[in-house]
């Protein structure tokens, strides 16, 4: 919809939001601020908050285990950010999940090479020297092998974990 301009101002666009356009962006603003109450107090250090924002959350950490009063300060929370630029605090929060995603995926690759070792032996041992050639060949088929008669004769999988650790420990990733 259009408004006519006058001769002082210049012909602008008005811009009508729905009502449910605004609920979805409240709630998005609110989730936001649930994700900030989330975050440890050295990850929310460096977040860009002003004094409020700051304070706010501070509160919202002092309020859990109390239900109803935490969910009513979620919402002064939400409103606050809606009264904000949250561009910046988003694109921290994206940063803190893609480091997550990162992490998630080298624990996830270093569990499928500890499978590998155990279920391959020797024929692993050789793939994984092939691609981390400062893995020491013989603690890793040590491993391997002890970690195959645990899990053959039911027992506790010590080695297993042991080799997880190893490869933890001494696979760093480009």
């Amino acid at each position: 919809m259009r408004r006519r301009a006058t001769a002082q101002e210049p012909e602008e666009e008005i811009e009508w939001v729905s009502k449910s356009e605004m609920k979805r962006e409240s709630l998005a603003l609110r989730k936001l601020g649930e994700d900030l109450v989330k975050l440890e107090p050295h990850e929310l250090a460096k977040i860009p908050l002003d004094e409020d924002l700051a304070e706010a959350i501070n509160l919202a950490h002092r309020l859990k285990g109390k239900h109803e009063g935490l969910r009513r300060h979620m919402s002064y929370v939400g409103k606050l950010l809606r009264s904000r630029d949250v561009s910046d605090i988003q694109q921290a929060l994206a940063g803190f999940e893609h480091k997550n995603a990162v992490v998630n995926a080298k624990f996830h690759k270093l569990e499928l090479w500890r499978d590998r070792l155990i279920k391959e032996g020797d024929k692993g041992v050789n793939a994984i020297l092939a691609e981390h050639r400062q893995l020491d060949r013989q603690k890793l088929r040590q491993l391997a092998r002890t970690g195959r008669r645990e899990l053959a004769a039911g027992l506790p999988p010590a080695a297993y974990r042991e080799l997880f650790q190893y490869l933890k420990a001494n696979i760093k990733e480009e």
